[in-house]
């Protein structure tokens, strides 16, 4: 798995690719947001806030399900190489995009998507609303505050429902796509999760690695 780290303060970004035992090493700060070194008299927390952006292939060879048939991977191979990572460490990626191959005749157009700037303007407008709101950005809410600040809809919450026990999600997974969803309608300025919202949140958590 191929993995860039960003910190918080946007210094830099690096790239790499880890061993599974470097990646499990990351379920806690990926959780808390810090990093705890024990030993036999001391036990001291470090701050270890990031946001992780990861790619892999879906398959050793990197063609399964692609149109042209080359992926020769039995499934014991794929079921190995997904293996590298654990259901804890997935669990807490909050985002999960299946990313297909791209026809020629699309790489070929040059359509003027949305500006950096653009996304940026909505993206500051959404964290001030976060902050106004509870003080701190949807992604560092705890459980219980999670329950307080995104409840959803009617709607929504029969879509979560219905989601937890069609997918099995963790509560862990609960409360990330009920921040997701959250995040969603801040974007949109939006003071109500609505059913839009939350099938959005969910449809980020569909794709199995």
């Amino acid at each position: 798995m191929k993995v860039i780290l960003e910190n918080s303060s946007n210094i830099g970004v690096s790239q790499y690719e880890f061993e599974r035992a470097v990646l499990e090493a990351l379920r806690e700060p990926m959780e808390n947001g810090k990093i705890t070194i024990a030993r036999a008299l001391e036990r001291i927390d470090f701050p270890a806030r990031f946001q992780l952006l990861a790619a892999m292939n879906p398959c050793p060879c990197g063609y399964l399900g692609h149109k042209s048939g080359r992926c020769h991977c039995t499934p014991d191979q794929v079921l190995r190489y997904r293996a590298k990572l654990s259901g804890p460490f997935v669990d807490r990626i909050d985002m999960r995009i299946e990313m297909p191959s791209v026809p020629f005749e699309d790489l070929k157009q040059l359509n003027a998507g949305e500006s950096s700037r653009s996304v940026r303007t909505r993206i500051e407008a959404a964290r001030a609303l976060q902050l106004a709101r509870q003080g701190k950005a949807n992604a560092e809410l705890g459980a219980k505050e999670t329950e307080k600040y995104c409840r959803p809809d009617g709607r929504g919450e029969a879509m979560i429902r219905q989601a937890v026990n069609a997918l099995n999600l963790s509560a862990r997974a609960y409360h990330r796509v009920l921040r997701m969803a959250r995040s969603i309608a801040d974007l949109s300025q939006s003071g109500q999760i609505s059913g839009e919202h939350a099938a959005e949140a969910i449809q980020y958590r569909r794709f199995d690695i």
